[in-house]
């Protein structure tokens, strides 16, 4: 039965990885965009941002659909095909909105993947919902990695147009194998996409004061994230003056940490609980974050990277606890709930990208302070809110 129920980890784990891999791509495609557009710090910015806030559209529909679609097999497949395709028409973008539009609807379709693969996931192991979200967000971390190094790589090369069609192939490839694997994923007797009873007890269990603390929380958590890792690339090229390849190289390996926390994280979350594992890592990014101004002003360019693999690293291996967290305060709809949870990350947290921009345009020091800030939101929020797992014995 454990067999079976890990049956879904590596081509779960595949499926992320290709479907994510251009999205990551796009944070070190962007300084070569801004420099061919013309485009200043906020600019970029605001086209990471649109580009998050576009995904985030298409995470609670998928929630919902998690829950109700019988065949789910064949909306997983066709992830793949709204990525690659969609990715593909945003390389022939002439101007910044028609680029950043498509880009958004290219997003939607990466945005699908994760509540439909997760939900299955969660549902197949409810007992080790910490470790199955964080083995499949292995997938979504390596291609957080691999995707700026190629992409790094391919810049120093060719234009990021050129370097955006030859990213998206693993992805089209993946879909090709998933018209196999979507076999394999159980049909589930087909419910309602959402009753009238159903949402209003989501939504009381959503705006009650536990409730509302649990989306500040996921929301702060992600916005300080998103406003480290949107301007990483520009700040190491830009500030440091690397070269595209040493950007995207030093980029991926801070993402790389974190591929290796989240399972690890998640599994020491469902054991000892998620409020000790989540504090640790945001506490921890915190001070990382409030350090590399002053390691700036003493010129310590590899200590910079070393504190910022570390912090990075930390607040990507938390989130999937945050994700089994929220699944576990519903209690149930685990598709509808990750979709909503998505949509909170994403969504509010994509603003991280704005704010980061915005501070960059002052001072590429500020981004930092900034992110450091957020982070102690996040932990005082976390300090403040009830978590389901809390409540129960762990065993080591």
């Amino acid at each position: 039965m454990k067999n079976s129920r890990r049956s879904f980890y590596l081509p779960f784990t595949l499926g992320h990885f290709a479907n994510d891999l251009v999205p990551c791509s796009v944070v070190v495609l962007a300084p070569s965009i801004a420099l061919e557009m013309g485009l200043k710090p906020m600019e970029v910015g605001l086209l990471l941002t649109l580009h998050t806030l576009g995904s985030a559209l298409g995470f609670f529909p998928a929630g919902l659909l998690a829950d109700s679609a019988r065949n789910r097999g064949n909306l997983l497949m066709l992830t793949f095909w709204w990525v690659g395709l969609g990715y593909l028409l945003a390389s022939w973008a002439q101007g910044f909105w028609s680029l950043a539009i498509l880009f958004a609807l290219a997003g939607c379709g990466d945005a699908a993947w994760h509540p439909l693969a997760t939900a299955i996931l969660v549902k197949s192991d409810p007992q080790n919902r910490g470790q199955a979200l964080g083995f499949h967000a292995v997938g979504g971390t390596l291609s957080a990695v691999i995707g700026p190094v190629i992409a790094g790589i391919m810049l120093a090369s060719m234009d990021w147009r050129k370097t955006l069609h030859w990213i998206i192939l693993p992805t089209l490839i993946v879909g090709v194998l998933f018209l196999k694997i979507r076999k394999l994923v159980p049909e589930q007797s087909h419910r309602k996409v959402i009753s009238k009873e159903k949402f209003q007890h989501l939504w009381k269990s959503w705006t009650k004061k536990n409730g509302l603390l649990i989306i500040c929380l996921m929301s702060s958590y992600h916005m300080s994230l998103v406003a480290l890792i949107s301007m990483i690339p520009l700040y190491l090229r830009e500030f440091h003056e690397l070269s595209s390849a040493k950007t995207g190289l030093a980029f991926g390996m801070m993402i790389l940490s974190g591929a290796f926390m989240q399972p690890l994280m998640g599994r020491l979350s469902d054991r000892v609980g998620r409020r000790r594992v989540i504090v640790f890592g945001i506490a921890t990014s915190a001070v990382c974050a409030f350090f590399i101004p002053f390691l700036e002003s003493l010129g310590l360019l590899l200590m910079i990277i070393i504190f910022l693999l570390v912090g990075v690293g930390l607040l990507e291996g938390i989130r999937s606890s945050l994700l089994a967290a929220a699944v576990e305060y519903t209690g149930g709809r685990e598709g509808t709930t990750l979709g909503f949870a998505y949509t909170l990350m994403d969504g509010i947290g994509a603003f991280g990208a704005l704010i980061a921009g915005w501070a960059a345009g002052i001072q590429f020091s500020h981004v930092f302070v900034l992110a450091g800030i957020i982070c102690t939101f996040s932990l005082i929020f976390c300090f403040s809110v009830s978590l389901s797992s809390d409540n129960v014995t762990h065993t080591a």
